[in-house]
């Protein structure tokens, strides 16, 4: 069926509906047209599984004063239907109430019911259970997995219809996709890829949701579905047909950690650029992912080896917390104001600059809305490396974006007449052709000291865990005769636990000959090889290695010398699971768990090959069973209490109780002195943990440049440390009194060092120019923009009050934010700021403007406090 009598199609399926506001939504060559305009849409993704429901409200609220006018969604299969044909929308899980509490913030909402997601999500949302069906293929032309899909399908679009929350019946839902990045493998597929993506698109469009559908990464998606990029870039997209818009579903605005690996960083002045060039070369809709990332509790992270935080650099980092009032400190300057504020905290996180850039982008870019929804992008070079794209809505109005798009090299262009400086690798945007209101390259919203949560320099309150004493429990090593079965050779991981565990225990037998001296081991070499992602070696129930995989590649070979005594020796080799592999062509059938178990050398000239021998098994962990993670056990005497606390032994689980920290600040456990393993606060799962992987020691930068191409290997921070020390601990799983906290610790660490960290302030400053624009939100058409002043505006979130000033200075301050100095040229404004703050009751709102506007005789003169 042709691509217009798609849309008559929708049109129709609207008009039906009667008591409520209904909402059209199509399409054309430009932009999506609701109610018949076209419109710019900026959005955001944020996974309501890793947050808590009670911190949506607040999370969206935030992402709606960043600038975006959507919230974009994943849809999470395994969760939903955890056992096939058994759903569950509860608790993290309630997709109804998420996009319901999107819609009364008046955002609009993209679901990516996929039902592939990807995410680093654990199996990519998948099911568990849909790889046992036999027969089944996933994502390619097979009865069988196309049924299982499209019931899935089916199963969340009436959910969403029985709650009205599709915009024609008056809802939020403007957008749907079907799949997720399947271009990117399709190729491993053959023709039953290509059969599968047509059988998508058209079991997606007989669903009848009234509002178009997108397929990601997806350039041979058939009419009328509109095909959409994700990547660091998307200026160079053209969509598949001159009748779709171009849209850019992930941009992303970080990258995701891994165990093992650096903390990826993607400077805003990057990532605005990339936004402006998508929008100025004809883009539309574009979506950052993530603007939360959140935390990945439970076991829910991907594969392989995808750390707990999930904060993924976001503008919103992971903490986010309730709060409750506003408000704001301006100051306003002509010249350079830097200014550093300490302001105590009672709730959230907002990265800046990251938010707080790309909030002022967003104005911008609405300043030009008309202008981009009335016309096509007229091209003009201006020089090499150099290019303006023009928008007109009238002969005689236009709206420009100024590109230098050179890696290294700032330029000065002429433009209508004016002349314009360019820096390296920025876009400059001028909503009347004349006057520049923002440029990517210049970041004048506020920044927190180092954009960390939890910095050293940041306001942070420790609590050592010292309300009760530590018990612990030993495990055995090795299988229980009631849990355990034996086969012949090794058998493949996820095949043997279908996730139920992250670990499975292989155990066998070596008889050492009587020829052996009675009383003298044997020594030996161990070979094991593994597809990964960890295990623990025991001979004679004694530790004697520990292998593991990366992100990269999850499998490893690991080599031990072993003493073996005359007669039976045990060796239990506990193979551990983090994370089922999330992406890649045919990812649902890549293994893990031990592969060959080579023994050399304990006879003359021997090599024995124990992989085909017989091998007794069990699925889980002795404490597992046991369910030591349970409140109800909190008080079993299984539990051992004494000193000395036992510390770096293997297999050990771990309790205490802690008092939570007054006040609503965001909690953080520091396991930076544990090795590997999980833990649980009050019986709910905070995630796995691992800061005995130290990521490489090379590789990370001090002062990146965010000139050039952008890749997650370019800006890396934290080399040869571990990827992830601190643990988020949402605050409704706290209360007031004793709260437990049970750790399954799997290699070795101390519990008397770790410690309880709450928020309670944080340092922000702002750095302007004489050379850098007005606020984007002073400017108004027909008016003489230049002519107004630069400001500085430091702005407390909700529910903070600032406590102290520590520096300000007008004149040449150098440094950065927490190391300003004054510089040669300085006029000491401490007072005038302080006395603005007095004024102001301690609060974020004093106004300073009338102090700032005298002239000082220097040539380039700066203020900072």
């Amino acid at each position: 069926m042709g691509n217009k009598d798609l849309v008559l199609l929708v049109l129709v399926a609207v008009c039906v509906f009667e008591g409520c506001y209904c909402t059209t939504v199509t399409y054309d060559h430009r932009a999506l047209v609701i109610d018949g305009k076209r419109r710019i849409l900026q959005s955001g993704s944020i996974h309501y599984p890793r947050s808590m429901p009670e911190l949506w409200p607040e999370i969206i609220r935030k992402s709606k004063e960043g600038g975006l006018d959507v919230i974009e969604t994943y849809v999470f299969w395994n969760n939903h239907e955890p056992v096939r044909g058994e759903y569950y929308f509860e608790g993290r899980f309630d997709l109804v109430r998420f996009v319901k509490t999107v819609h009364e913030a008046g955002l609009l909402v993209h679901l990516r019911i996929g039902p592939y997601a990807c995410a680093e999500w654990n199996y990519g949302g998948f099911p568990v259970w849909l790889h046992f069906i036999p027969g089944i293929q996933f994502r390619t032309s097979n009865d069988l997995f196309k049924n299982e899909m499209k019931r899935f399908l089916a199963k969340i679009v009436s959910l969403m219809k029985d709650a009205n929350l599709f915009a024609s019946q008056g809802g939020p839902i403007i957008l749907a996709q079907v799949e997720n990045e399947y271009g990117n493998v399709e190729w491993a597929y053959g023709v039953g890829g290509e059969l599968y993506v047509k059988w998508a698109a058209e079991t997606a469009v007989s669903l009848n949701t009234s509002v178009p559908w997108v397929m990601c990464q997806q350039q041979d998606a058939p009419d009328p579905i509109i095909n959409t990029c994700n990547g660091f870039y998307c200026d160079q997209f053209t969509p598949n047909s001159p009748s779709k818009p171009k849209m850019w579903t992930e941009n992303y605005s970080g990258w995701f950690l891994a165990f093992g690996n650096a903390i990826p960083h993607r400077p805003v002045e990057d990532l605005a650029f990339a936004v402006a060039r998508f929008f100025e070369t004809g883009g539309t809709f574009q979506n950052y992912y993530m603007y939360f990332g959140g935390t990945n509790f439970e076991r829910t992270a991907g594969g392989p080896l995808v750390a707990t935080s999930y904060d993924y650099d976001a503008p919103i980092d992971e903490y986010d917390n309730k709060i409750v009032v506003d408000g704001a400190l301006l100051c306003y300057t002509e010249d350079h104001l830097p200014a550093t504020v300490v302001a105590t905290e009672k709730n959230s996180f907002i990265r800046q600059p990251k938010w707080g850039h790309l909030r002022d982008l967003h104005r911008a870019i609405k300043q030009c809305e008309e202008f981009l929804i009335s016309s096509d992008p007229t091209y003009l070079q201006l020089g090499k490396n150099l290019e303006a794209h023009i928008y007109y809505r009238m002969s005689n109005e236009c709206a420009a974006f100024l590109a230098n798009f050179d890696s290294s090299v700032d330029a000065n262009v002429t433009f209508n007449g004016n002349s314009y400086f360019l820096p390296a690798w920025s876009v400059s945007i001028l909503p009347d052709c004349q006057n520049v209101i923002f440029n990517t390259a210049k970041v004048v919203s506020q920044r927190n000291l180092q954009g960390v949560s939890f910095s050293g320099t940041t306001s942070v309150n420790e609590f050592s865990l010292v309300s009760s004493a530590w018990s612990w429990y030993k495990e055995e090593v090795g299988v229980l005769s009631h849990h355990s079965f034996t086969k012949p050779g090794l058998l493949e991981q996820i095949n043997t636990t279908k996730d139920n565990s992250d670990y499975l225990w292989y155990t066998t037998s070596i008889n050492v000959k009587a020829s052996t001296v009675p009383g003298q081991e044997k020594d030996a070499i161990l070979h094991i090889g593994s597809l990964g992602h960890a295990a623990l070696v025991f001979v004679n129930k004694k530790l004697v290695g520990f292998g593991f995989g990366n992100h990269e590649d999850a499998s490893f070979n690991l080599s031990e010398k072993i003493s073996l005594n005359q007669g039976d020796n045990t060796l239990d080799i506990l193979s551990m699971m983090i994370g089922l592999q999330n992406y890649g062509p045919w990812f649902d059938i890549a293994g893990a768990g031990i592969s060959s178990v080579i023994l050399v050398g304990f006879e003359k000239h021997s090599k024995a090959d124990l992989s085909s021998g017989q091998w007794t098994y069990q699925v889980g962990v002795e404490g597992e069973y046991i369910g030591l993670d349970k409140m109800s056990l909190a008080n079993s005497s299984l539990w051992i209490q004494g000193n000395p606390v036992p510390v770096n032994q293997s297999l050990i689980w771990y309790k205490a109780t802690f008092l939570a920290p007054k006040g609503k600040g965001p909690l953080s456990l520091n396991l930076a002195s544990m090795g590997k393993g999980q833990a649980w606060v009050n019986g709910q799962s905070i995630g796995r943990y691992w800061p005995a992987y130290l990521a490489p020691s090379t590789g990370c930068t001090t002062n990146c440049d965010y000139r050039g191409t952008y890749d997650p290997s370019k800006c890396l921070r934290n080399c040869g440390k571990p990827a992830q020390t601190l643990y988020h601990i949402p605050r409704t799983w706290v209360h007031s009194g004793e709260n437990l906290l049970v750790l399954h610790e799997e290699l070795g660490g101390d519990p008397s060092k770790i410690s309880l960290s709450t928020r309670t302030g944080q340092e922000v400053c702002g750095h302007v120019s004489e050379a850098d624009p007005p606020p984007v939100d002073s400017w108004q058409p027909n008016l003489e923009f230049m002519s107004q002043s630069p400001e500085v505006r430091l702005t407390c979130e909700q529910g903070w009050h600032i406590s102290m000033i520590n520096f300000a200075s007008y004149g040449t301050p150098s440094g950065n934010c927490g190391t300003f100095n004054p510089g040669n040229c300085h006029a000491n404004v401490l007072s005038v700021v302080q006395q603005g703050l007095y004024w102001a009751g301690g609060m974020c709102n004093p106004r300073l403007n009338s102090y700032f506007r005298r002239p000082l005789p220097w040539s380039a003169k700066k203020l900072g406090n």
